[in-house]
């Protein structure tokens, strides 16, 4: 049909690109700051430069503007795929956000792009396909209270891909000529595809991008910023609902204080910036050692609490044993040694109902290890010591 015709449909094209990437960047972006929008105003960047490029074929700018237009839609595909891993905060490398861009360049700029418009076509459309996967892997593995919203732009990069494997094999298989091909899956039809899912897309990405400043602001109310452990706040309110729960289900349940012996000669011999760095690394062993089902939050200072739900009070003293012996073989680029631990540990039962009754005997434990000498572990007044 006339009004499909590749020039005009991509025109249009790169004017919605233009007017989408001019909202995001000054609605949302400006707005919120997210590291989810900066990678697509990238991306929405990078489709719009690409296709301009294609604007050029059929002149004698062909020869560098063909390969360069296949390199950067690449390039703006990772980039979605990119957005997508900070949402599960898994930065991509760089080396695999440019290694695709790279290999097509190269190909597309050997395959006769002077005279070929698509040149490096099978190895373009590759890459086009395992990035809209992989983008469409990570978000489907979002868990997130927008669950909807990932779940639905998973499935559009999901089926965007299955349509870029459907012009690979097409592609292969009868060439770019081919009825099958130039009926279903020209530059046209593809680019009046993608033009249709860049529209709905982007507003779903601003939505995602408010969700992931409400979820960075809800971390740093929650978490303490040096260790990335629960703050005292933040502890306090998943330790309640624990508590709720270990009375319905009538299990047992464990707290545990623990606090760093002689923290400030550490601070006063090696800097603030060791003790830092003893605070991360005992943190680190924390939740190396309890159950992901456990609850680790710094208490404040040099003083850590952890909850044990379905943990006797034997049994949180066995695994504070765990966290000492590990702790004592820790390493530290200024050659100390790390400090002893003192354990103050309170058993949790269904009549356990108080948050701050329990951690005041674990407190009084706590208080009780100090003063026997340290580096030791305590029960509080319903176990043993």
């Amino acid at each position: 049909m006339e009004f499909l015709d590749t020039t005009t449909v991509r025109f249009v094209f790169a004017v919605v690109a233009v007017t989408l990437l001019g909202l995001f960047y000054f609605v949302t972006f400006q707005r919120t700051r997210s590291i989810y929008s900066a990678w697509w105003c990238v991306a929405l960047a990078l489709f719009l430069t690409g296709s301009a490029a294609y604007l050029l074929d059929g002149t004698a700018h062909q020869v560098w503007a063909n390969p360069t237009g296949n390199a950067l839609l690449v390039l703006g595909v990772a980039s979605v795929w990119a957005s997508a891993r900070t949402l599960r905060a898994r930065p991509a490398p760089v080396w695999q956000l440019l290694a695709g861009p790279a290999v097509t360049l190269l190909v597309s700029a050997l395959d006769s792009p002077a005279t070929n418009d698509w040149s490096g076509g099978p190895v373009f459309l590759a890459f086009m396909c395992l990035l809209l996967a992989l983008a469409s892997v990570e978000l489907w593995g979002i868990k997130r209270s927008s669950s909807r919203v990932t779940k639905s732009l998973a499935l559009a990069a999901g089926l965007l891909a299955a349509y870029y494997l459907g012009r690979w094999l097409v592609f292969l298989a009868e060439g770019p000529d081919g009825p099958t091909f130039t009926t279903y899956f020209d530059s046209a039809i593809t680019t009046l595809i993608t033009l249709v899912l860049l529209v709905v897309v982007s507003f779903s990405m601003a939505a995602l991008s408010n969700e992931q400043v409400t979820h960075d602001l809800h971390l740093r109310a929650t978490r303490d910023g040096l260790t990335g452990l629960l703050n005292r706040s933040g502890f306090a309110d998943l330790a309640l609902n624990e508590l709720n729960r270990i009375r319905a289900n009538g299990t047992p349940g464990a707290l545990v204080l623990a606090d760093l012996d002689h923290f400030k000669a550490v601070n006063d011999t090696h800097g603030h910036a060791a003790g830092d760095g003893v605070l991360q690394a005992f943190a680190d062993i924390c939740v190396a050692t309890v159950r992901s089902t456990d609850l680790v939050g710094r208490h404040g200072g040099e003083e850590f609490v952890i909850l044990l739900p379905g943990a006797d009070s034997n049994r949180a003293e066995a695994i504070v044993n765990q966290l000492s012996a590990r702790f004592a073989r820790a390493t530290f680029a200024e050659g100390f040694e790390p400090p002893t631990v003192s354990y103050g540990i309170a058993a949790i039962n269904s009549e356990s109902t108080d948050l701050a009754a329990v951690l005041a005997t674990a407190d009084a434990a706590l208080y009780e290890a100090k003063s026997l000498g340290r580096n030791r572990a305590v029960q509080g007044p319903t176990g043993r010591k």
